[in-house]
């Protein structure tokens, strides 16, 4: 028997035996040793056996010890293991991008998101909505935040609604907060009808 004491050092026990006791511990071996030993082997696979697990994440995230981002997550995994180490986001996260005096230039809201520590990259996967500080709001299924190259860019269908116009299409490249961005393959520009008339025959 071992016990392990305050100061870290280690205790033998000495435990004697009477003659009953080594003539049951006798039997139980002998009855138990018909009985083939199975092996169990543990696999740990680091590609998805995360290695820290954290709820109701609220991060604030430093570049050049001034604060830029602030992130919302109900959990994060890291797999730190990995080939190439990664976290995981599994029930949505929420990221606001700050400029030097702390005013939110833009946001991204996503079911899923993976962030890739190596690259600085980030992938929002799921109902993707970010809104940038002019006030448009950008929705896809896909996005990648690449932060190490100041972009922003999906292949995925996106749409865009400004103040006056939607405007869609297929891929998207844009800088960090949202202000110069290319469509690939446009789709059509539709204007927000603001003059319709509202229906004042429902019931609250």
């Amino acid at each position: 028997m071992i016990r392990h004491t305050s100061n870290d050092e280690i205790t033998h026990i000495g435990i004697t035996a009477t003659p009953w006791v080594a003539v049951m511990l006798l039997f139980f071996m002998l009855a138990c040793s018909g009985e083939p030993n199975e092996v169990v082997e543990v696999t740990f696979d680091p590609e998805t056996t995360y290695t820290m697990k954290t709820t109701g994440v609220v991060s604030l995230i430093s570049d050049s010890g001034v604060t830029r981002y602030r992130a919302n997550a109900k959990e994060w995994l890291v797999y730190g293991k990995a080939q190439e180490p990664y976290w995981y986001f599994p029930k949505g996260i929420y990221v606001e991008k700050f400029d030097s005096l702390f005013h939110t230039e833009a946001s991204i809201e996503a079911d899923t998101a993976y962030y890739y520590d190596k690259q600085g990259l980030f992938q929002f996967v799921g109902q993707v909505e970010v809104k940038s500080l002019q006030g448009e709001r950008f929705e896809t299924e896909e996005l990648f935040w690449n932060q190490k190259e100041d972009k922003v860019y999906s292949d995925r269908f996106i749409r865009i609604e400004q103040e006056d116009k939607i405007i869609t299409g297929v891929g998207f490249e844009s800088n960090q907060n949202m202000t110069r961005y290319t469509i690939r393959e446009s789709r059509g520009v539709f204007p927000v009808d603001t003059s319709a008339p509202v229906d004042t025959t429902k019931q609250e």
